[in-house]
Parts: structure tokens; C-alpha cells; sequence
């Protein structure tokens, strides 16, 4: 029975799906926009959520709780520099998952994972 037992398995090992959310949460923070399955992106949001409130707490033991799981130190610092900080006044809910529509090769439900009031790329047409 699998009473007050949180989190997917998602068909894979704890070390698989650890290193797999690693990768895309650095990932998120990289692009600050991926597409993924609808189950990935929902247990990716914890895992982003928590890291972003680490970085909220400005201190060398949040980096370090950050550090734990991001080895790479430019993804640490902007989590810690550029996330913290634009999310100083929030106190939860820095992600959104947008549902795409199936896949086509396997018909799998696709979702977009973006953090909440991101800077947005301005793409100007050359006219």
C-alpha cells in the first residue's frame, strides 16, 4: 500500500530518476522553458520550487543545499543571483505547467515547464 508515499516513479530506479530531475532542472534554470511529459513536469516543479526557496535564502548554506544536486556553478549562482532575486516577494509558485496536447509518436501528453514572470526574448522581425 502505498499510504502518504509522494512522488512518481515513472517506470525508472531512485538513481535514474534523481539524476533524470537533475537534468532537467538544470535544464529549466538554463532556458527557463522546457517541453516534457505532463508527469515529469509536475514532479519537476517540486524539485524547482525547492531549489529557487534555497537560493531565497542568500546564505553559503543554501548554496550548498543547491550545490547538492546542481554540480554546475554558473546554473548555482543564477539560481542564487538572478531567480532569488526576482522572486524575493513570492513565497511559492515560481513555475507553471502549460498542457500541450499528445504526442505524435506515442500519444503521450506533453506539458511546457516555465518559470512565472520570465524575461521574455525579444524576437524582432526584420522587415
Amino acid at each position: 500500500m502505498r499510504h502518504l508515499k509522494s512522488g512518481r516513479k515513472l517506470n525508472r530506479t531512485t538513481s535514474h530518476r534523481k539524476a533524470m530531475f537533475t537534468n532537467m532542472a538544470l535544464s529549466l534554470v538554463e532556458h527557463e522553458r522546457i517541453t516534457t511529459t505532463l508527469p515529469k513536469a509536475m514532479e519537476l516543479r517540486g524539485v524547482v520550487e525547492r531549489l529557487v526557496t534555497y537560493g531565497k535564502r542568500g546564505d553559503l548554506h543554501g548554496i550548498r543545499l543547491i550545490s547538492r544536486s546542481i554540480k554546475n556553478k554558473n546554473i548555482v549562482m543564477k539560481i542564487v543571483k538572478d531567480l532569488a532575486v526576482q522572486y524575493s516577494d513570492r513565497s511559492g509558485g515560481y513555475t507553471r505547467v502549460l498542457k500541450v496536447g499528445p504526442r505524435r509518436s506515442d500519444n503521450a501528453e506533453m506539458a511546457i515547464i516555465e518559470f512565472v514572470d520570465r524575461k521574455k526574448k525579444e524576437t524582432a522581425k526584420a522587415e
